[in-house]
């Protein structure tokens, strides 16, 4: 089990995944690359968020930094389902 201390900064996870990547397109150029990157790591995002929140749209919406109503678009866009609430 690993501590507080030994988990890696998710800035330092996305820079190792995005020299991984630019090595594996042996000197090509990517198209995109911000619009590639955002699609990679939205849906994760709001998924670990809605989970995080136990799907309350409003609570994710807050921890996200959006507003509820740019959260559902997301959502919908991303097709992850939303559990009713009770």
């Amino acid at each position: 089990m690993s501590s507080k201390s030994d988990t890696k900064p998710l800035a330092h996870s996305v820079a190792d995944s995005l020299e991984a990547y630019f090595k594996t397109l042996n000197g090509h150029k990517p198209k995109d690359l911000y619009g590639f990157i955002l699609g990679q790591i939205e849906a994760p995002l709001l998924k670990a968020t809605m989970v995080y929140c136990e799907g309350n749209q409003s609570c994710a919406a807050e921890v996200l930094g959006l507003n509820r109503a740019t959260l559902r678009k997301k959502l919908r866009q991303h097709k992850i389902p939303v559990r009713a609430q009770k």
